[in-house]
C-alpha cells in the first residue's frame, strides 16, 4: 500500500518561506494524483494544491495562489510544496495525500474525500 511521509514543517515568521516534502513508497498503481492539504485548529481540512495523475495539471486554493508552488521529482518519488510569503493564517498541520482513481486521471481535485492515502502530517506555524 502506498505510504506517504511529510517533512519540512517548522516555525517561521510572517513573510518567510518553507518547503515541505512528501516522500512516497509502496506503489501498487501506475498513476497517482497527489495533493497537499492543511487543517488548522477548529477548522475543516482544506485542499491547498494538487497534481493530477496525468502529471500535467495543477490546481491551487485561491488563498495560496501566487505564494505556494507544488512540484515533483519523479526520480526521488517526492512531491514538494514551496510556500513563500507565509501568513499567520497559513498555520496548520499540512498533509500529503494521494489517490489512484482512474476517473480523476486528468483532474486535479482539492477535495479531501477523493484521496485514499494520507501521510501523518507536518506542523507549520507562522508566528512573529
Amino acid at each position: 500500500q502506498l505510504q506517504l511521509v511529510e517533512s519540512g514543517g517548522g516555525l517561521v515568521q510572517p513573510g518567510g518561506s518553507l518547503r515541505l516534502s512528501c516522500a512516497a513508497s509502496g506503489f501498487t498503481s501506475k498513476y497517482y494524483g497527489i495533493g497537499w492539504f492543511r487543517q488548522a485548529p477548529g477548522k475543516e481540512r482544506e485542499g491547498v494544491a494538487c497534481f493530477s495523475s496525468s502529471g500535467d495539471m495543477t490546481n491551487y486554493a485561491d488563498s495560496v495562489k501566487g505564494r505556494f508552488t507544488i512540484s515533483r521529482n519523479n526520480a526521488k518519488n517526492t512531491v514538494y510544496l514551496q510556500m513563500n510569503n507565509l501568513e499567520l493564517e497559513d498555520t496548520a498541520i499540512y498533509y500529503c495525500a494521494a489517490h489512484d482513481n482512474p476517473l480523476l486521471f486528468r483532474l486535479c481535485v482539492l477535495s479531501p474525500p477523493r484521496y485514499r492515502y494520507w501521510g501523518q502530517g507536518t506542523q507549520v506555524t507562522v508566528s512573529s
